[in-house]
């Protein structure tokens, strides 16, 4: 059967082209139109300046004061009269003499100056000095080391034996007290410096009279000289409530 219409007429053939082509143009258009500007033509500056209006320079008045002249300068003042008096009195001149010596003169030899040398108070510890201070009754000892341990022995028993640990319940202290003192050893043997800690001053006080009774020892030697040695000592009792 032939078809009625001629397909080469057929308008639906082309009808996504002609959508695409007008869908395009619209777009087109709406952007010219969104985008379109337009202008006052009193904004617009065209650069030109008026060169008839003149410009009025306004000039300050300014008064001038008028100043006072100087003040005239004072007469010039009469010289003094100088009155020459006869000078009859005859002035001894001082002559200064040279202190520059003379090539003829000896010149005395001056004796030697002989600097005594200070002796410095050197103090070494006494865990690391080569002889300890030696306490009364520790001399038959040998070895650096017991002779340590029997100071320290004998400073115990010594403390022990002197210090009053009544004071403390008269001072009103109880449970356990403990005392730091420090003092030194001289290069005579004698004690010096002695300083204590303590939690009452009345503790502080007694320590030190206790320590200030050590006997004179034999002085800590530190390569063949006698030195200063500073000692520690901890006194620690307890109070009996």
């Amino acid at each position: 059967m032939e078809p009625k219409k001629n397909p080469k007429v057929d308008v639906s053939r082309n009808s996504s082209i002609y959508f695409a082509v007008g869908l395009t143009l619209m777009l087109l258009i709406t952007y010219l139109t969104i985008n379109y500007k337009t202008y006052d033509k009193s904004d617009i500056d065209i650069g030109q300046l008026n060169m008839e209006e003149e410009l009025e320079e306004e000039i300050p008045i300014t008064e001038q004061l008028k100043t006072p002249p100087p003040p005239p300068p004072p007469p010039p003042a009469a010289p003094e009269e100088i009155e020459v008096v006869e000078d009859d009195e005859e002035v001894e001149e001082t002559v200064i003499e040279s202190t520059e010596t003379d090539q003829n003169e000896e010149i005395v030899e001056v004796e030697e100056v002989v600097v005594e040398e200070v002796e410095e108070d050197i103090e070494v510890p006494f865990a690391v000095i080569e002889n300890v201070p030696v306490f009364p009754g520790c001399e038959n000892e040998k070895g650096n080391d017991a002779k340590k341990k029997c100071m320290s022995e004998k400073v115990q028993q010594f403390v022990s034996k002197k210090f009053n640990t009544e004071l403390a319940s008269d001072l009103g202290l109880s449970g356990r007290q403990r005392i730091n003192v420090i003092f030194k050893i001289d290069k005579s043997g004698n004690v010096t410096s002695i300083q204590s800690r303590a939690p009452h001053p009345g503790l502080e006080k007694e320590a030190a009279r206790v320590i200030g009774l050590l006997p004179k020892m034999k002085p800590g030697m530190q390569r063949g000289k006698a030195v200063t040695v500073p000692y520690s000592l901890p006194i620690v009792f307890q109070v009996q409530d």
